[in-house]
């Protein structure tokens, strides 16, 4: 990765200069200002776990950006390079993206300082079961107040181990597999949740260039088909968003960077092929079908349709940021473009998705997870059925019709058997997505387009935010 000039602000102050760009254009009271701005509280917590014949001593981090609604949203990362300043920028962030689409959660966000690949997965469950009973018995994990979900390094597994401590612990919670969502779909999950943050990047694009006169500020032709696309990490989020563009919806991948290069193919990557063979090589080199570069971040300055950074914060910086050629970046990961790379490219002309609306999929889908498991029912469990009956009904007349009238017609099997199919759990989940995706792009196109002193999305989705968070406070009677 290109480092970022000594000059170049910190992910934090870049969350901060974006914040202040946003509330520079609206009327809201010093005080009020400021305390949507600030982090209520952040918490460091040390333990001990003993492993490999010794105590190993561990950091981990939960801060709490803004409780204008309970209870509070966001990932627990593993990495190294996690920090205070990290996870209140995050957290913060976490407060306006929940905002900006509409999930009832103040922002929050966790970490652990820790390289996951250095531990075997039993070292990692007692690292991570006594990370979470620090958090629970501060009340930093509870499915009223503080619920945590998969972000960097964890996944479904760390999940389920967290949810499993937590029910240890209050073993009288009904409520108990609501500590934490992004769990596998057998221990409380639901469908479509590992798939969420690169579908909710699809649908963001689905919808922005459903906005003819947003889509003119490219200079992109209209449709997605053959449209060139370079993802920077093919991480969970980057490969679910690629495997979509391009099966779903016809886009071609010419470059993908990963941590020891990068692959590129005017013609298109096989995504599934390449994410294959990093899995059973650990990078990019070697794969065969398409050109190996070493030095993979100069590929985000190739030629392409879309940029798609989804993996680490400040890719995008000043080092760089003047070399980049794509007309639009969809910011998958948190943070991929420092508020100094922003005003560059805003001054070239390049339209950003931003992050806190092209990643929101996966919180919007932890939300649905949530609601389930307060619910106790799987979606489309009673109304499933009824739902086919009904649409029988109307095949049945029709057919009827048909044989009354001696009309000789009948309706096309691949037609009556969608019809006829009832909505599950997984569709529910992505109609609902969908729906999320595309109700918030629209409140920010509105602003953006509406408003003359506006001049990007990533301002304009931090008014829309940080309006509602105001309306939010106001109503507490702050």
């Amino acid at each position: 990765m290109t480092k970022s000039p000594k000059s170049e602000p910190s992910f934090r102050e870049s969350v901060d200069l974006m914040f202040n760009r946003a509330v520079s254009l609206m009327d809201l009271p010093p005080g009020l200002e400021e305390k949507i701005r600030v982090c209520n509280a952040t918490y460091t917590v040390r333990f001990g776990v003993r492993l490999r014949g010794q105590i190993q001593t561990f950091v981990g981090y939960r801060s709490v950006h803004s409780e204008h609604m309970e209870p509070v949203k966001g990932g627990i990362r593993y990495s190294m390079g996690v920090n205070q300043d990290e996870v209140e920028a995050l957290a913060a962030l976490m407060t306006y993206k929940c905002a900006l689409v509409e999930v009832p959660y103040g922002g929050s966000k966790g970490g652990l300082c820790i390289d996951p690949r250095q531990y075997e997965e039993y070292e990692l469950e007692m690292i991570t079961r006594r990370f979470a009973y620090e958090l629970a018995k501060r009340d930093l994990i509870d499915p009223s107040q503080n619920v945590p979900a998969p972000d960097m390094g964890t996944g479904e597994r760390e999940m389920a181990w967290i949810a499993d401590q937590y029910a240890r612990m209050n073993t009288t919670d009904i409520n108990a597999k609501a500590c934490v969502t992004g769990k596998p779909a057998h221990a409380g999950g639901i469908q479509g949740r590992v798939e969420a943050t690169g579908r909710g990047v699809q649908y963001a694009i689905r919808e922005f260039f459903r906005h003819p006169d947003d889509l003119a500020k490219t200079g992109m032709s209209d449709g997605i088909e053959g449209k060139r696309v370079v993802v920077q990490g093919l991480g969970n989020v980057g490969y679910h968003a690629a495997k979509f563009l391009s099966e779903e919806d016809g886009a071609l991948i010419t470059g993908i960077i990963e941590r020891d290069g990068a692959l590129t193919d005017d013609r298109g990557l096989d995504v599934e092929a390449v994410r294959g063979w990093i899995a059973k090589h650990g990078g990019v080199r070697g794969y065969a079908d398409g050109t190996f570069v070493e030095d993979g971040a100069s590929v985000l300055e190739k030629d392409c349709d879309i940029l798609i950074p989804a993996a680490l914060e400040g890719v995008i910086n000043l080092s760089n940021a003047k070399n980049v050629k794509a007309p639009m970046i969809v910011e998958a990961a948190n943070g991929p473009v420092t508020a100094g790379a922003d005003d560059i490219l805003r001054d070239k002309g390049c339209v950003i998705i931003p992050d806190m609306y092209a990643n929101a999929g996966g919180v919007t889908v932890s939300y649905f997870e949530w609601v389930k498991n307060l619910s106790h029912i799987r979606f489309g469990r009673m109304g499933r059925r009824q739902e086919e009956s009904r649409h029988q009904l109307i095949v049945d007349e029709l057919e009827r019709l048909s044989n009354d009238t001696g009309i000789d017609w009948e309706l096309n099997p691949n037609f009556k058997d969608k019809y006829l199919r009832g909505a599950g759990e997984l569709e529910l989940v992505r109609s609902g997505l969908d729906d999320t995706m595309r109700t918030a792009y629209q409140a920010c196109s509105r602003v953006w387009n509406e408003r003359d002193d506006v001049a990007d999305l990533r301002t304009a989705s931090y008014l829309v935010a940080i309006d509602r968070i105001a309306t939010s406070y106001r109503a507490k009677g702050l």
